[in-house]
């Protein structure tokens, strides 16, 4: 079994400051990566949760804020009501470039979730994750400036 974190990486067009916002504030977050988020605080110890309907079944996501370093980092388990594991968590990383931002997003305990239901599967983590890193955030973004 493979238990390296799944990584998404995207250069964005846009100031760290745009990209931290959305990806810390809700009404942004609802716009590109989750629809149904009802609350975020970039805060150590914000917890929400969240319905996903994906394929007929519900997933209920419970997020908890472990470690924020405002416009640099932040760190939340990523959970699924129901589903125990040992962790599993999500960093988002920003790093400024000229003209831009890089962004790198690690899944960690990918590995922990069920293996029997396919939407835990390695490749569908690492497809989820890609599609928020390098389209979904980088159309809202592009929508943004125009």
């Amino acid at each position: 079994m493979n238990t390296d974190p799944i990584v998404a990486q995207q250069t964005l067009n846009a100031p760290v400051d745009v990209v931290w916002r959305a990806i810390t504030e809700p009404d942004q977050m609802r716009q590109w990566y989750f629809d149904s988020i009802a609350d975020f605080k970039a805060e150590p110890g914000f917890q929400t949760e969240f319905n996903v309907h994906f394929e007929g079944v519900d997933y209920l996501h419970q997020w908890r804020v472990t470690e924020v370093e405002p416009r640099c980092r932040i760190v939340y388990d990523f959970k699924f009501a129901g589903i125990e594991v040992e962790y599993s968590y999500v960093v988002w990383e920003l790093e400024e470039t000229p003209g831009g931002t890089k962004l790198t997003l690690t899944n960690e305990g990918n590995h922990n979730l069920p293996r029997d239901n396919s939407v835990f599967s390695r490749e569908a983590g690492q497809a989820g994750w890609d599609y928020f890193v390098c389209q979904g955030l980088p159309a809202y973004l592009s929508r943004q400036n125009s």
